[in-house]
């Protein structure tokens, strides 16, 4: 069994995609923490507006790709409402989103 690390779970959460977009929450520029304590993850983020409507969605997809990573007992996702702004996005979430010319 590996340990538990915070580079591990931001790994699993770069296959969490919007469901609206074709773009991780990683790349997204979503995730605002990650906190490890033993097999325990918690898990902060934000989201794109405060009336996103995919926010349950999200919570729980992320939730469940941390679940399922070997060492993890506890998966808790914590929504903080920092504002969200394009510049927030990864290289490779901007280039996605320009391919799909929404930035």
């Amino acid at each position: 069994m590996s340990a538990v690390t915070a580079d591990r779970v931001r790994a699993a959460l770069a296959d969490v995609c919007d469901p609206e977009l074709p773009v991780s929450v990683v790349d997204l520029g979503l995730i605002r923490g990650i906190d490890v304590d033993g097999g325990a993850v918690t898990v902060r983020m934000t989201f794109t507006s405060i009336a996103c409507p995919c926010t349950e969605v999200l919570k729980e997809d992320v939730a469940a790709a941390v679940g399922a990573l070997d060492g993890v007992t506890a998966a808790l996702v914590e929504e903080v409402f920092e504002p969200w702004s394009r510049a927030d996005l990864t290289d490779e979430g901007r280039l996605i989103l320009r391919a799909l010319a929404v930035v």
